[in-house]
């Protein structure tokens, strides 16, 4: 049997700001602001091992990525919402339903060995993209997290692609 992934998670997703929260992310200013405020989580995440996140209040589930560049070959560190199913964790390249694929998304279909720090652990893991009915699937899981990301699918005409992660 596979370990399963640590959880931390801190405040509740079902809280009024968490409600708030979700309604304001979906808009365009809102999806504007979460992108002005990810180097800064970006940050929290680093300084605390992954044990916080400036989205923590909210309950969101927050992990820090570590891709190999495709080009550079340089680590490439960025802060992702995931899904929590035990032995996998699975992530979503929505860049807040823009019109290209985040950086990061290539970098695992180039090189699916990665680095995922969450709870106080940096663990590596494999990326597995996940494609079709198992797609959607997850996709409605990220929606349960957020409905934001009904809205992102809805801003763009490309596959937002989803990838599983398991320990390597």
């Amino acid at each position: 049997m596979t370990t399963p992934f640590p959880q931390r998670q801190w405040g509740s997703p079902e809280s009024p700001l968490a409600r708030a929260a979700d309604r304001f992310a979906g808009t365009k200013f809102g999806s504007r602001l979460v992108r002005a405020l990810t180097p800064l989580d970006r940050r929290v995440l680093e300084r605390t091992g992954a044990r916080y996140t400036a989205l923590g209040p909210i309950g969101a589930p927050v992990i820090l990525l570590t891709t190999t560049g495709r080009r550079s070959g340089q680590p490439r560190t960025q802060p992702l919402l995931c899904v929590h199913d035990g032995a996998t964790l699975y992530v979503i390249g929505s860049n807040f339903g823009g019109a290209r694929h985040p950086a990061w998304t290539a970098n695992l279909l180039a090189e699916p060995s990665a680095t995922v720090a969450i709870a106080g652990e940096r663990i590596p893991v494999t990326a597995t993209r996940v494609e079709g009915a198992a797609a959607e699937s997850i996709f409605q899981r990220f929606v349960e997290i957020t409905g934001a990301y009904a809205t992102y699918r809805h801003r763009t005409d490309r596959d937002l692609r989803i990838f599983a992660l398991t320990r390597a």
